[in-house]
This record gives C-alpha cells, sequence and structure tokens, in this order.
C-alpha cells in the first residue's frame, strides 16, 4: 500500500475535517483540529447537515447527518459530554424533530428540495426503521446524564429496538445491522447492559453479521456489499475472533486494490445530480481512505 500517494491526496483533495481526522489518526494531529473542523456541520438547533454525509447536501438538521457526526465522535473516541458538540447533539435528538417518540427519520421531507443520492430521497409511505435510531440510542446512553428524561427516554427506546430485532431477525440492511452491534457496543461503554439480555444480544448479533457479510471478495471491488470493516475498528471488539481471517482477507484487499492516486474505487453513484456526485465522490475518497488504512495499519500490526 503507498502511504504517500494516500497522503498527498488528502492534502490536495480533502475537505478540512478529513484532513484533520487523517493528522489526527497518522500525524499526531489533536482532536481539537477534528472537532473545529466539525463544528461548523452543526447548526443552531444542535442537529447536523451540510452534507456531513457526502450524499445529501441538505442545509437543515437531519437524523442521519447527526449520526454521521457521532460516528466522528466515536472514532476519534471522545468522551466530553459538556462539549458544546456534545450537548448540541443532546439538544437536537430531545428536541423530538425528526422522530415519531419511538424513532428517528432516516430521510426528512426537505431532503428532497437539495442535490442528494436517490437513498436520500424522501417518500411519504417510506417505513421508519432503526437505522439511525438504534446507534443515536447508544449515543443518548453514553453522553446523556443518567436519571434525565432524555436517558430514560434512550432506555425505554432500547427495549423497543431489542424487542424489534427479535421480531424481525434476520434483518437483511446491513446498515441497521451495523447501528445495532453501535448499540450494543455503547451499552457496553455506558455500564447499561442491566436494560437487556445482553448475552442473547450479542449472539443474535453474530447472526446477524454473518447474515449480511458479502463473503465473495471478487464482488467487493465493484459492488457496495458489506465487509468486516463495517463492524470491526480494533481487536478488541467482541466480534473480532468470529471475523479474524476475513479481516486478514480485507487487508489483503485494500492493499491490492489502492488506485494510481492513492484512493480506492467508490463502488456507487448518483444519477440525477452529476456537478455535485463528483464533489462528494472526492469528499467519499478521502472518506474511505481514512478508513482503510485505519484499518489495514490496525489488522496488519503497522
Amino acid at each position: 500500500m503507498d502511504f504517500t500517494k494516500a497522503r498527498d491526496f488528502i492534502y490536495r483533495n480533502a475537505r478540512p475535517l478529513d484532513l484533520a481526522r487523517w493528522r489526527f489518526h497518522f500525524e499526531n494531529g489533536n482532536e481539537d483540529e477534528v472537532l473545529n473542523a466539525l463544528a461548523v456541520y452543526q447548526n443552531e438547533d444542535g442537529g447536523f447537515a451540510h452534507a456531513l454525509e457526502p450524499d445529501c447536501w441538505n442545509p437543515l438538521s437531519s437524523p442521519i447527518q447527526t449520526w454521521a457526526a457521532t460516528e466522528i465522535l466515536r472514532e476519534i473516541r471522545f468522551t466530553d459530554r459538556d462539549h458544546p458538540i456534545v450537548q448540541g447533539i443532546l439538544r437536537y435528538l430531545a428536541s423530538g424533530k425528526d422522530s415519531n417518540g419511538h424513532q428517528w427519520q432516516n430521510t426528512v421531507p426537505t431532503n428532497n428540495d437539495y442535490p442528494h443520492a436517490p437513498w436520500w430521497h424522501w417518500e411519504p409511505s417510506q417505513e421508519i426503521t432503526f437505522n439511525p435510531t438504534a446507534s443515536l440510542l447508544g449515543f443518548l446512553l453514553v453522553y446523556a446524564d443518567k436519571g434525565s428524561s432524555l436517558y430514560e427516554q434512550a432506555c425505554s427506546g432500547v427495549t423497543e429496538a431489542y424487542e424489534y430485532l427479535q421480531q424481525h431477525a434476520p434483518l437483511d440492511a446491513m446498515h441497521t445491522v451495523i447501528c445495532y452491534t453501535q448499540l450494543y457496543e455503547s451499552l457496553q461503554q455506558a455500564g447499561s447492559g442491566q436494560l437487556l439480555d445482553m448475552a442473547a444480544f450479542f449472539q443474535q448479533l453474530r447472526s446477524q453479521i454473518r447474515h449480511v457479510l458479502t463473503d465473495d471478495v471478487e464482488t467487493w471491488p465493484n459492488s457496495y456489499v458489506c465487509k468486516p470493516s463495517h463492524f470491526i475498528h480494533d481487536r478488541s471488539s467482541a466480534f473480532y475472533p468470529d471475523l479474524q481471517e476475513m479481516c486478514k482477507q480485507e487487508c489483503a484487499y485494500i492493499s491490492r486494490t489502492q488506485l494510481a492516486d492513492g484512493t480506492w474505487n467508490i463502488p456507487w453513484d448518483w444519477a440525477a445530480f452529476p456537478e455535485q456526485w463528483s464533489i462528494s465522490k472526492n469528499w467519499w475518497q478521502a472518506d474511505i481512505m481514512i478508513k482503510y488504512i485505519r484499518f489495514f495499519n490496525t489488522f496488519t500490526g503497522v
């Protein structure tokens, strides 16, 4: 793998946020750089927008964009509950906006007013699932004050999410499964395992991950499929022992599929907004590059 070419691409093309993430992970950068760059995507209501998730250019807050912000906080292992970014997210989630009282919407009507990928197009009949709700519930368990109404809401939501999984497993949507694995990890982090049967939850997630993973490595370069890196970020993951061999396969895949400019292929695109997609693709290349190199370094011992 050519780290120098990847670095050159980042410095020439990445958003300030992704450059800060790169520096944080690979060049001894600090978390304040990441937080300062992340903060510009946060609206006054505390939610996130402005194509933080590059496939949707809606400038109005939405749950999925706010979830994307929590992913950055998770990535840098940020724990300060009192930080303005965290407090803003808690305020947005507590407001009830874009929620039916039980789940947050995956897409919102205002998405349709701005360039976006077809999967973020809002339809009135669209089912509300636990993507991103399961993950956002985990965020609340970790960051909301215990004893607060928001924390209690999260506890109730966890029970509902767990019951949904039991009733509808196996789930076919990999992003929903990802959100459930994040909920499991948040339950552990928050010390809230008493809310459900953690042993049974873990076994169900093991089965779910195997259900959505794509074993055929040959399809990975040009298809949007589920790989171990969607679930595992370090060797301490409870799901790592099951997928240890596949993690090795993914590292080999990462090594052999890097392109000449230091990036990796993005196996999806938009049709309706080609100009905006050409920009978003560039953002995705930086994001995928950071994730792949982190994964490769973690599981090859670099």
